[in-house]
Order: C-alpha cells, then sequence, then structure tokens
C-alpha cells in the first residue's frame, strides 16, 4: 500500500457550507467551534482540536498573507508534535475521501490550506 495521499482525497470546505454527500469524513480542524454553526448543521464525524494551530500562532497569523509563509513552517512543527492523531488521519486519508472543515473566511490563507499541503507532502513523516 502507498504511503502517499491522493489528492483528491483531501478536500477543504468552510462550516457555513451545506454537507455534502460527497464529503467523506468531515473532520473539523480549528480550536474553537464555529460562530453560529449547529452542531447538528454541521454533520462532523471528527472534531481534532489538537491538528489546529495554537492559540499563539492563530493570533500571530492574524489570516495576514504576509504571514502565510512563516505561519505554513510554524504551523507544520506545531502539527508533527501530534504525531499519533497526524497518523490517524493521513491513514484515513489514505483510503478515504475526507473534507477537512474550517471556518476562516479567507480560503486560500488559512490552516486547512496549510494541513492539507502538509498532508500531501512528502515531509509529514521526517520534516525534511
Amino acid at each position: 500500500m502507498s504511503s502517499r495521499i491522493r489528492a483528491g482525497n483531501v478536500k477543504l470546505k468552510r462550516a457555513y457550507e451545506p454537507p455534502a454527500h460527497d464529503d467523506g469524513t468531515r473532520i473539523l480542524i480549528d480550536r474553537l467551534w464555529p460562530r453560529g454553526v449547529k452542531k447538528v448543521d454541521a454533520a462532523l464525524d471528527r472534531w481534532v482540536k489538537d491538528l489546529a494551530p495554537s492559540t499563539a500562532l492563530r493570533k500571530w497569523f492574524g489570516h495576514d498573507p504576509a504571514r502565510w509563509p512563516a505561519f505554513r513552517l510554524r504551523y507544520a512543527e506545531e502539527v508533527r508534535q501530534h504525531g499519533e492523531q497526524l497518523r490517524q488521519l493521513r491513514a484515513l486519508a489514505r483510503t478515504n475521501p475526507i473534507t477537512l472543515v474550517y471556518s476562516a473566511h479567507d480560503e486560500v490563507h488559512n490552516d486547512a490550506v496549510a494541513l492539507r499541503d502538509f498532508l500531501l507532502s512528502r515531509k509529514t513523516k521526517t520534516g525534511h
């Protein structure tokens, strides 16, 4: 079995968008619950708070596109600290479609994009 995750197996969706049949396993990756979203409407299968950016990193980033490259590096270091949850998420994504659910308004510079890219990269396990 390949250790690579197919790019099509990892989707992104804002928490404010309705769930779809092809979402696969829906996983909230924010540390905080999305404002105004009812749990029943979110239709989540999992909530992995530990893989969300730390409060300090989230506040430092502030969704400032100028800080995006540094945020991605710092966030990757944080994610590596949660090896077991990362292994579980990777194992699931290797065999099933998953949707990383997030609440950020910016659909380009957010933790879901960074986590998806991290999962799809070869740097996930070793960091280099």
